[in-house]
């Protein structure tokens, strides 16, 4: 039997490297399951706990924001001090406020314990990808992400539907108490992984970059929840300036600034966190359309959207199938491919066209959204594996909330049979049609154009420097390439 390279040889994972996945994946789960599944009962809390319209979306926006904001110093925090230790403390967390947001007697009280949770979810989810990638033989890591993402994928798209079904027939309680046994879960995985951390990162804390990233990217996102309110512009614009001079003069930067030179790590970045905000206004607007302009019950609706759901969690495993090299322009195909797909879906007649549409444009998002994280992890140091997650992470998380506040979809959505409010599936508000995936149509086509222009860009200095090196031995000028 011939004998593969050293090169070519997979090195079979040891046991702790199999908990480090189970951790990443039950740790993503959570994250995924409490971020999208309270959207369909948020009337029904509003009116239980006495709230009003205006705090009730703070309920998811509070989440999002908190965990996106929190990322980045979460990824960093995970590098100095071991990504074991700071998942564990973020399943931990997680875990505790889901707790609290069960027992919550008030809006406020809930809205407090769900910024907990997404400062739980921040500290998670860049810690468990390094961790998952340190775990893993060098080269190997990807498939290992691609696979735990797959099965969060999942939760994604299933989350509406579940706890639209948990607030109807048990209580919007629930959602969190199913929460708790999967946290457990994660941190107990988490405690039987190896650690790792940043074997030359200084042990000091970039406090004044932490405060200057975290506040730019509350001003941000709060700006483009609302563009009319230029003080937050301003306000991010301020603190951004202060954070890249704060990173330039640390001698142990939150961020290095380095790492926004990294064109694969940036183009995957801007990719995956554009094809996020697709899948979401997927999530959202196609089991909208199936009850309110075809009719179908809410139970019918989530078993039809379970072929776009399975299409989702496939495109994690299959990201991770994708070399380092390759990525870049498979995630610009992925873009080009939803980008079709998503049109069809909102100028299609029919629930089966929009079904099929929406089956084809979740596979491609999910490819998308899986480069994200593990393309962007094998162009990276090993030993900054957290700051990258955190930051990619971030990103990843803000435009998944900035498309809840921009579509409404965080408001939850009610229907009423016979005099009598039964929840959806899905929490769009509004009453945009399928026409409301053209956005994001358009905006996957345009990312998927400036990326297969972004790989052309280094192929002219090489094409200019042959030439000039053939003008020179004709005896034209030389170019010096």
């Amino acid at each position: 039997m011939p004998v593969l390279p050293p090169s070519e040889q997979r090195p079979r994972p040891g046991r702790p490297a199999r908990w480090a996945q189970a951790a990443l994946a039950t740790g993503a789960c959570c994250v995924q399951l409490d971020a999208f599944a309270l959207n369909p009962a948020l009337p029904v809390v509003r009116d239980e706990l006495h709230g009003s319209a205006a705090a009730t979306p703070w309920i998811v926006s509070g989440y999002l924001l908190a965990a996106g904001s929190l990322m980045p110093v979460a990824g960093r925090l995970g590098d100095l001090h071991g990504r074991r230790r700071m998942m564990t403390l973020g399943t931990v967390l997680f875990g505790v406020a889901a707790v609290l947001c069960a027992l919550a007697p008030s809006l406020t009280l809930l809205v407090a314990a769900r910024v907990l949770q997404g400062a739980g979810g921040a500290l998670l989810m860049p810690a468990g990808l390094a961790l998952l990638t340190h775990a893993w033989p060098p080269g190997h890591g990807r498939r290992a992400t691609g696979r735990a993402l797959g099965l969060a994928g999942l939760t994604t798209v299933c989350g509406p539907f579940i706890g639209g079904v948990l607030a109807r027939s048990v209580s919007w309680r629930a959602v969190f108490w199913l929460t708790v046994p999967l946290a457990l879960a994660a941190a107990l995985c988490a405690r039987r992984a190896p650690e790792s951390r940043d074997p030359e990162a200084r042990q000091r804390f970039d406090a004044a970059g932490a405060a200057a990233a975290t506040g730019a990217l509350v001003c941000l996102v709060r700006w483009l929840e609302h563009p009319a309110a230029w003080g937050w512009a301003t306000g991010a614009t301020a603190l951004g300036a202060l954070f890249v001079r704060a990173e330039r003069r640390s001698p142990a930067p939150l961020v290095d600034l380095a790492l926004f030179r990294n064109r694969p790590y940036v183009a995957l970045t801007a990719g995956g966190a554009l094809a996020n905000s697709a899948t979401v206004a997927l999530l959202y607007v196609v089991p909208w359309v199936l009850q309110r302009n075809h009719g179908w019950s809410v139970r019918d609706a989530g078993v039809a959207f379970l072929a776009p759901a399975v299409a989702l969690a496939v495109g994690g495993p299959a990201a991770g199938r994708v070399r380092p090299a390759a990525a870049v322009p498979v995630m610009a195909g992925c873009l080009a491919l939803s980008a079709v797909a998503l049109g069809w879906a909102a100028y299609g007649t029919g629930a089966p066209t929009l079904l099929m549409a929406s089956t084809g444009a979740a596979g491609a998002l999910g490819v998308a959204g899986g480069l994200a994280l593990t393309g962007t992890q094998a162009v990276v140091r090993r030993e900054r594996a957290g700051e990258a997650s955190g930051v990619t992470k971030a990103a990843l998380t803000a435009t998944a909330g900035i498309w809840l506040a921009v579509t409404g979809a965080g408001t939850g959505g009610v229907t009423g049979e016979g005099g009598r409010g039964g929840v959806t599936g899905a929490g769009t508000g509004g009453g945009a049609g399928p026409a409301a995936l053209a956005l994001p149509a358009a905006a996957c086509l345009a990312t998927a154009a400036v990326l297969a222009l972004t790989l052309l860009v280094p192929v002219v200095p090489r094409v200019r420097g042959r030439l000039g090196r053939r003008a020179g031995r004709g005896g034209g000028v030389h170019r010096n390439d």
